[in-house]
């Protein structure tokens, strides 16, 4: 009996050590906008708060469409993790680096039509449409990076090792 408790505190220590830099990693992505939020919040005009809050709604929504590229790694890399196997550890993370990048350049590829069907569905007045647009084509450009950092994030993930994307965070 007195083994099988040691075990279990043991694996207790062994999920916080994994579950507590997810945890402050994925409150980081909330304080973000919040900074976003207080910035734009103290310009003069309000549609320039509008603009930010529907430029998020677009990149969230095309982001996390995408959000495969962490989950599925994870899963992928834990699996040859278990196996010891480093060489389908590193394939796998150079497989997911590059279909991020071919996905992301995409993404560049057509942003315009992005562009216009965002804007066309997301109904707002014109000065925050027109703000949006300058948001939505400086943040487009970050599409080949957010990707890869699901990736990385990901086969960190899947290697037990949750410190190094929440400082890449």
């Amino acid at each position: 009996k007195r083994f099988k408790e040691v075990d279990r505190a043991r694996l207790n220590r062994k999920i916080l050590h994994l579950a507590i830099p997810n945890i402050i990693s994925n409150l980081s992505v909330p304080l973000l906008g919040a900074v976003d939020t207080a910035l734009v919040g103290h310009l003069d005009e309000v549609y320039y708060l509008g603009a930010l809050a529907v430029g998020s709604v677009i990149f969230n929504f095309i982001f996390w469409g995408f959000g495969f590229l962490r989950m599925g790694t994870t899963g992928l890399t834990a699996q040859e993790y278990g196996r010891k196997n480093r060489t389908g550890m590193m394939m796998i993370l150079a497989r997911v680096q590059l279909l991020a990048l071919a996905i992301g350049v995409l993404i560049l590829l057509l942003q315009a039509p992005i562009a216009k069907l965002s804007l066309l569905l997301i109904d707002s007045s014109p000065e925050v449409a027109d703000y949006t647009r300058v948001y939505y084509d400086i943040r487009i450009y970050t599409a080949p990076a957010v990707l890869a950092l699901y990736g990385i994030n990901g086969w960190f993930l899947g290697m037990q090792n949750a410190k190094y994307p929440m400082i890449i965070t």
